[in-house]
């Protein structure tokens, strides 16, 4: 493990153009970094030819699954080949700065067990992202979201209110950056390979807690997400895996789940959802097209 290294850990699958810019910014960081792309068996080459872009640098892996082991085992094995003594994982869409990297590593170690950092997630238009900071989604959290037309209801998943712009303890944190002291990451286990897309950062942010550390966001640090290119083809096969991931962090951690009556309904619940949300997807995505 090298010490003052961050393993930057980026995971793909068919994830678009903007994997290279993605990756082209991880390396213009202004502090010590190598960059592993695992890619979770794509099909539209990107990968390739990032790897041949960077032929030269010996800071860039490209790993490469030869089928889609789902983001969270992928991000595993990133990280079983990684040597930093810190782990940053970023969504192929992101685009950091060049001192990202070193202000989330400085208020890591500036705050005694902080054992994973975000930042504020941003679009384009520079609006924050909600899921920047969040609380458990705890079923009855879950229902006063869905009744809030807002989506931050007082009692809900999304923290209301602006974000502070120096550090803050959160419950959840963003899965679009995640970075952890190595340590950390390997001590609660990684990834809960059981989630196949979405939901296991939550899961990640809860067994962090339970581990005796702290979440903190970086109110300061800002980052711009472009939106999954994953989610826009594939918009049906995505929701379906986050329904699934939503059902298996309810079953590990809500206590409302020992009621085996209201597990059914929230099964039952979860799938309605799915399926309702169908026929709207497939309209969304042939108006793409």
């Amino acid at each position: 493990m090298n010490e003052g290294l961050t393993s930057i850990i980026i995971v793909t699958a068919d994830s678009g153009p903007a994997t290279l810019e993605c990756v082209t910014r991880a390396l213009a960081s202004d502090v010590v970094v190598e960059v592993l792309l695992v890619d979770n068996g794509s099909r539209d080459e990107v990968p390739q030819s990032v790897a041949r872009r960077y032929r030269d640098d010996a800071r860039l892996r490209v790993l490469y699954n030869e089928a889609n082991l789902g983001f969270g085992a992928a991000a595993n094995i990133g990280v079983e080949h990684a040597g930093g003594d810190g782990v940053l994982v970023l969504n192929p869409d992101c685009l950091i700065e060049p001192d990202t990297v070193r202000q989330l590593r400085a208020l890591c170690a500036a705050h005694a067990r902080a054992g994973l950092v975000g930042a504020v997630i941003c679009d384009k238009g520079g609006v924050v992202d909600p899921s920047s900071r969040r609380r458990d989604p705890l079923l009855r959290r879950a229902l006063a979201t869905l009744r809030s037309r807002s989506g931050s209801a007082a009692g809900g998943i999304h923290v209301p209110g602006p974000v502070p712009q120096a550090a803050s303890e959160e419950e959840a944190i963003s899965g679009a950056l995640m970075f952890l002291p190595r340590t950390v990451f390997e001590r609660v286990g990684g990834f809960d390979a059981g989630y196949f897309l979405h939901c296991e950062d939550l899961d990640l942010c809860r067994r962090v807690r339970d581990a005796g550390y702290r979440v903190l966001l970086a109110g300061q640090v800002r980052v711009l997400h472009a939106g999954g290119g994953s989610s826009r083809h594939r918009p049906v096969f995505v929701s379906r895996h986050k329904h699934a991931g939503m059902w298996r962090w309810f079953r590990k951690f809500d206590p409302a789940a020992r009621n085996p009556l209201l597990a059914v309904l929230v099964w039952c619940g979860l799938w309605a959802h799915f399926l309702a949300k169908i026929p709207i997807q497939l309209v969304a995505r042939s108006r793409m097209r």
